[in-house]
């Protein structure tokens, strides 16, 4: 099958290159991009039993969480004036997009003045940004504010943007994704392995500055990025992975790439039987021929499904490889999987790249598909 990649011309993109001129993290590895870049390259999982609510009741008992009861706030606005300072921004000349479930000390609550926005908008003010734009679009919520800040910057529209993104595992998604069987009782992520179980969820919260180019040193280029939305099913993938092939495409064209330049390919890879094959159906269908060659592995197997924020965890994660010349990997393998035909990373690897794909998918049939190009 040939790939999608050069079918789809007139894709939008801008005058202006944009680049990641600066990143920070927390993890359930603790404070910084290195703790958390160690275990995806080694291969080491940070599932644990959760000790932070009680998961007695619950059919799985793991999550990827960091110790003690870390507060979203706090560990926001710490992130984003980490980044901030290491990119030289001028605060009070910069708005931020931020990814978010809702406010974390109101969950259920539709009073004024409170949920995603103003929670957003507080902390917005607290590190000194000049405005803020909430994402709560689910598992693409942190990579459609990557996009949207792209483009801006591409067209001109902007200068500077810091993008952040955070969600700590809690009690009341815990209990949702445990009802709906969706957890992996065996505390592993397995992404396209034979046997897998579920995904098991990840705290984080991360921020990036995305700027024009020749502005600042960068770590990488934002080369291209792509969306679409399938209408297939509330929350069941497209079995042929179409749509995610469509995000793939335009990533691709907007970045001016073919397949075979892709050296490797952050997955969304959840861990979950249908949502796995559905990839594996886009990646062929998007890189056709070069799908079988590419190196793959999905770094939900280290740091577990973040939700809002896992996205722009694994743009941190897909960026710092890119510059370490090695490859994550594809954890908690047990064996093939006939319809996951994918050239899977099940080893620390060494690897010369210039462009990778990070790729994300969410109920309701959202795609989302980040290009990076080194620097």
């Amino acid at each position: 099958m040939k790939g999608m990649a050069g079918t789809r011309p007139g894709v939008r993109r801008g005058p202006h290159e944009v680049v990641v001129s600066a990143m920070s993290v927390f993890s359930a590895f603790g404070s910084g991009v290195e703790p958390l870049l160690r275990a995806v390259l080694d291969g080491t999982p940070g599932f644990r039993p959760v000790d932070r609510f009680d998961v007695g009741a619950r059919r799985a008992k793991s999550a990827a969480v960091a110790p003690g009861s870390p507060d979203l706030s706090s560990e926001l606005v710490r992130v984003i004036g980490e980044a901030c300072d290491d990119a030289g921004v001028a605060r009070a000349e910069t708005p931020l997009f931020l990814a978010i479930h809702g406010d974390p000390a109101l969950p259920r609550t539709s009073e004024p003045g409170h949920g995603s926005d103003a929670f957003a908008s507080q902390v917005a003010a607290t590190c000194g940004l000049s405005g803020a734009r909430a994402y709560t679009s689910a598992c693409v919520a942190a990579s459609t504010a990557v996009a949207d800040a792209a483009a801006l910057i591409a067209h001109g529209r902007a200068e500077r943007i810091v993008v952040a993104a955070g969600y700590l595992v809690d009690a009341d998604q815990y209990a949702l994704f445990d009802a709906g069987r969706a957890l992996a009782p065996d505390g592993q992520v397995r992404p396209f392995s034979s046997g897998r179980g579920g995904l098991l969820l990840g705290d984080a919260a991360a921020a990036v500055v995305l700027e024009r180019a020749g502005v600042a040193e960068p770590l990488a280029r934002l080369a291209g990025w792509g969306r679409s939305g399938d209408a297939y099913h509330v929350c069941k993938p497209r079995p042929d992975g179409l749509g995610l092939a469509r995000a793939i495409a335009d990533a691709m064209s907007r970045g001016g790439v073919q397949p075979a330049d892709i050296g490797y390919v952050n997955a969304h890879g959840s861990g979950t039987k249908q949502s796995d094959i559905a990839e594996s159906a886009a990646l062929h269908a998007a890189l056709g021929e070069s799908a079988a060659k590419i190196p793959v592995s999905s770094t939900k197997s280290i740091h577990g499904q973040a939700l809002e924020a896992g996205a722009l965890l694994e743009l941190v994660v897909t960026v710092a490889a890119l510059s370490a010349g090695r490859l994550p990997v594809n954890a908690g393998f047990l064996g093939p999987d006939d319809d996951c035909r994918l050239d899977l990373v099940l080893r620390p690897t060494t690897a010369d790249l210039t462009h990778a794909l990070t790729l994300n998918v969410a109920f309701g049939g959202a795609n989302t598909a980040l290009l990076v190009g080194a620097p």
